[in-house]
């Protein structure tokens, strides 16, 4: 059965070599409340007696098209942190810690090498969020994918009590935006950063001071420890939609935003793209992060002395750049 198999496309065997290979990056993700191992047909996880009224809080998302991006360049070691930061830090908006993580991964013919990779910083962003990596499928689908390619998605829980969810309302006109640094493009745009970029050569610097190549893998940032430390009334992930269509999910009806736009460093990668895609102001500041990736809301009184203040809450809807 199993060679009938393997001549149809499907290994079993390098599957269980995927599984024999991530076993001590899953490991390194455990936590106190993980019961039983890798192997089973579920992931199992005991909240125990610690919570008064827990709510529980789930997220799935994808890396999109900067996989094709680790795909071309053939480095698939970063992408998983991409993946876990994009789930973690979208259940982490509303107070949520992260507890565990499970992810997917298809592909027409199943390399090893390359799962395992994805997989070990799969497990790095677990570790940097502080979640355990309880699960997840591996796919092999001859003919599904093109040769060398793959997908992933990234599903993970989060607990908060109920006393201490943040949603926004408590946000007043005056509250200050604390942005908090992107570490470049982070995971979302690539369909349009590959396309300004496709014809440069990606091993060339650009003025960025390392290979484009690099600049591109660049991982996204997990927040969740940083955000633990802000006493914030809402947290904005700044992803697909840029600042235009995320900061308005998070504030009361009838309150928009004004960000001081020099209030914070760019970094390079916008400048590159905004010059060799002819891009507006609007189209960057729509699209992508600018340098900031995550964004809270608090009082003036909270932010720390040290805080990047960008702009800040007003009574007009709307988001303004000045």
């Amino acid at each position: 059965m199993s060679d009938a198999y393997k001549a149809a496309g499907v290994d079993i065997d390098a599957g269980e070599d995927v599984v024999r290979g991530i076993k001590g990056a899953v490991a390194s993700t455990t936590r106190p409340e993980v019961v039983g191992g890798l192997g089973g047909f579920g992931g199992l996880f005991a909240l125990g007696s610690k919570y008064r009224d827990p709510i529980l809080v789930s997220g799935t998302d994808g890396v999109g098209t900067k996989l094709l991006v680790a795909q071309r360049i053939g480095h698939h070691r970063t992408i998983g942190i991409d993946l876990v930061a994009m789930c973690v830090n979208d259940i982490a908006v509303c107070g949520a810690e992260p507890l565990f993580f499970l992810d997917y991964f298809a592909t027409g013919k199943l390399t090893p090498d390359v799962t395992v990779q994805v997989v070990e910083g799969i497990a790095d962003g677990c570790r940097q969020a502080g979640c355990a990596l309880i699960g997840g499928e591996t796919a092999e689908m001859p003919g599904m994918y093109s040769p060398g390619h793959y997908d992933l998605a990234g599903f993970s829980v989060g607990i908060v009590e109920r006393d201490e969810l943040i949603d926004g309302s408590t946000i007043t006109p005056g509250d200050v935006l604390v942005g908090l640094a992107s570490s470049g493009v982070h995971s979302n745009g690539y369909s349009l950063v590959r396309h300004i970029v496709d014809g440069l050569d990606w091993d060339q610097e650009h003025g960025l001071g390392r290979p484009l190549s690099e600049v591109l893998l660049e991982p996204t940032v997990i927040y969740v420890k940083a955000m633990r430390e802000l006493a914030a009334k809402g947290f904005v992930h700044v992803t697909g939609g840029g600042f235009y269509e995320n900061i308005p999910r998070i504030l009361p009806d009838g309150l928009g935003v004004t960000v001081e736009k020099g209030s914070w460093e760019v970094p390079g990668i916008f400048d590159l793209l905004a010059r060799e895609g002819d891009l507006s102001e609007r189209d960057l500041y729509r699209t992508f992060n600018m340098g900031i990736g995550m964004i809270a809301v608090m009082a003036p009184a909270d932010a720390p002395a040290d805080a990047t203040v960008i702009g800040h809450v007003t009574s007009d809807e709307g988001v303004t750049l000045t």
